[in-house]
């Protein structure tokens, strides 16, 4: 699950975990049936306390988006609602227009911006990469 907590912004770590997954599901990279890794797992691979992962599992099984069981773990709901691909597509394009705002704040050079763009892009494919 690729997944990544920002320990200096504002929004807690609890909020952008919840966050993040949700927007998966909407998005349906996590369909279905799919299992989320276990809370100790996630607090793991994230350096977050395990109850900083319990309290965004516990929001997302509020919202009817996923559902623990003792045994199957946390997966996703039959029920949770899927975001259209129009709403997908305004979301990549008003994060492409703040990074693009952001890069011509800075000075830097459009074709060193896609470059790092791209390197991150990889990265987030290929995390062992």
């Amino acid at each position: 699950m690729i997944v990544e907590v920002d320990p200096d912004s504002p929004t807690p770590p609890y909020e952008q975990l919840r966050e993040q997954i949700a927007r998966m599901i909407a998005s349906g990279i996590l369909s279905p049936g799919a299992r989320l890794p276990s809370i100790r797992q996630l607090a793991s691979d994230l350096q977050l306390a395990p109850g900083t992962v319990a309290r965004s599992y516990r929001e997302l099984e509020r919202d009817r988006l996923v559902a623990s069981h003792r045994r199957r773990g946390t997966v996703v709901t039959e029920l949770a609602d899927r975001q259209p691909p129009k709403a997908r597509d305004d979301e990549v394009a008003a994060a492409a227009r703040r990074y693009a705002t952001l890069v011509a704040q800075l000075g830097v050079d459009p074709s060193e911006a896609l470059d790092r763009v791209r390197g991150a892009l990889g990265r987030v494919a290929d995390p062992s990469g």
